[in-house]
């Protein structure tokens, strides 16, 4: 298994260069074709409003959003000229950001977004729902730090549920690569996770050839997103590998409370897969 089609979702933050510049190099590791997406979060407007300036809004609208696609066309091609990428394309979608991603995500092995700026042009539960959505691993880059290494160091946050086992089997491409792998699995019950918690998915790893060292941490005063951060923190991690948790219903947005926790606070790149 391999990342052969990669999507970066791009938008109008500040930081969306910073993710483009690893999504490319993501491409090159793994000679992948690169896709970036241009999707923004569609402006509601009440009722009201399109009763009293509906076609000035709506001219207002598509013209501001010409403007952001050709600058957001001429970022990406000259972050892939200047890094000599050949195998990539940009697409501009009009739809909903989310909608536009998830659909795309179908068709890419990795699906690479920024967690939710202010004036990112998406939605603050944009990251959580296409995470639960996708059908596809999402690694999430903060809007805050710089990255000069992904994957030399990961950390991976296991707790024997389908969710985590879905990120591992998807890290794989990554995790073959990796100096160094720690899995911890954190206030693990021996019932869930066999009579040593981390053994089982550390010899499957290993048989990945994954250099892996698997550990326990025993924390209940803190809560796991928390722990999960500082341990990152404490390993010199650049990449944490773990399960999204969560469901949406009556279009509320319901995380589990790890998944809350690096969506918000993350301080370096996190995959996720549900």
């Amino acid at each position: 298994m391999s990342y052969k089609t990669i999507l970066v979702h791009l938008d109008s933050g500040a930081r969306c260069p910073v993710r483009v510049e690893l999504a490319i190099g993501l491409a090159r590791r793994f000679d992948a074709h690169l896709v970036g997406l241009n999707a923004l979060t569609l402006v509601r407007i009440p009722g009201y409003a399109v009763v009293e300036a509906g076609e000035i809004f709506r001219q207002a609208q598509e013209r501001a959003a010409r403007e952001q696609a050709a600058d957001s066309e001429a970022a990406f091609r000259r972050a892939v000229a200047q890094a000599g990428l050949a195998d990539a394309e940009w697409r501009n979608s009009a739809a909903d950001a989310l909608e536009a991603v998830t659909l795309h995500a179908r068709y890419a092995d990795l699906v690479v977004i920024g967690q939710p700026e202010e004036s990112g042009g998406v939605d603050r539960n944009f990251a959580g729902r296409l995470a639960l959505g996708a059908g596809r691993p999402i690694l999430l880059v903060p809007f805050a730090g710089e990255f000069r290494t992904l994957g030399k160091r990961i950390l991976v946050a296991w707790n024997a549920s389908a969710e985590a086992t879905r990120a591992v089997t998807d890290a794989i491409p990554l995790l073959r690569q990796a100096e160094a792998v720690q899995v911890l699995a954190f206030n693990p019950e021996s019932d869930a996770h066999g009579a040593m918690p981390g053994t089982d998915i550390g010899l499957y790893l290993a048989r990945h050839g994954v250099k892996i060292e698997v550990n326990e941490d025993y924390s209940p005063d803190i809560d796991v997103g928390n722990e999960i951060l500082s341990r990152a923190a404490d390993l010199g991690s650049d990449l944490i590998v773990m399960g999204a948790y969560g469901h949406s219903r009556l279009q509320q947005l319901i995380m589990g409370g790890a998944t809350h926790t690096l969506l918000e606070s993350m301080t370096v790149p996190v995959l996720m897969s549900h």
